[in-house]
């Protein structure tokens, strides 16, 4: 049972990898749903962590339907990401009438060799999952993350646990969004899966003193909740 952390910062990294993440999905601006990370995140996380790291590669925020110039920017920073020699990186990408773009897809896989690469959650915005599924299957994916097209991957339990039998020994289905220690027992039971996705996430206030009252915001920073991290690897342990 392997269980992937989500995690936006060199911090969150260094204290997911601490706590017992089997692999971490590296991403910036979470606010976005996750973006390609800096050159020196990317640096940093690689010299420091020694855990499988997946570094996303996603030039923006929004829908999944790239044109020719943001396609450019994706083949250069995964080829980046394969010069630091990380295990893998994660990728998703749409037509405009919500199927797999399969020439982007094949193009990344195959330019990520030796690389894995993970179809990410742009898979819950196709229009017709099981063909999705076979689509980046033939586009050589090793694995996808869904939440079973809805926001939470325990709503979405019923196609998980479809798209993990259709799927059989080809790819990889991994739950993700909204995985937590309560539920994910029940999740990998139900669905059969043996790869879980979690962000662990929480948020913590500034640690400035001085904060400027006038501009009215709160500055906290996105981490990753150690104990839940633990918790999830235990549940995880007990279940095999």
């Amino acid at each position: 049972m392997i269980l992937e952390i989500a995690v936006f910062n060199i911090e969150s990294a260094l204290l997911a990898a601490a706590a017992g993440a089997d692999r971490l999905e590296l991403c910036e601006n979470p606010a976005e749903g996750g973006t390609t990370p800096s050159y020196g995140t990317l640096k940093i996380v690689r010299d420091k962590i020694s855990i499988p790291v997946f570094p996303i590669i996603r030039p923006r925020g929004g829908d999944f339907f790239y044109t020719d110039e943001e396609f450019e920017v994706m083949k250069k920073d995964l080829l980046l990401c394969k010069e630091l020699q990380f295990e893998g990186v994660v990728i998703g990408s749409l037509t405009a009438d919500g199927n797999i773009h399969k020439e982007h897809t094949k193009y990344l896989v195959d330019a990520a060799y030796p690389m894995e690469v993970s179809f990410h959650r742009a898979f819950d915005r196709a229009a017709h999952p099981l063909q999705a599924l076979e689509d980046i299957i033939d586009c050589g994916c090793s694995r996808i993350l869904t939440s079973g097209q809805v926001p939470d991957a325990f709503n979405g339990k019923g196609l998980i646990k479809i798209l993990i039998e259709k799927a059989g020994d080809r790819i990889i289905i991994m739950p993700g969004s909204g995985v937590r220690s309560s539920n994910i027992i029940e999740l990998a039971k139900f669905t059969g899966a043996i790869e879980l996705h979690s962000s662990a996430r929480k948020e913590l206030p500034s640690m400035m003193r001085y904060q400027q009252k006038t501009m009215n915001e709160e500055l906290k920073t996105v981490t990753v909740d150690i104990a839940e991290i633990q918790k999830m690897k235990a549940a995880l342990k007990n279940l095999c």
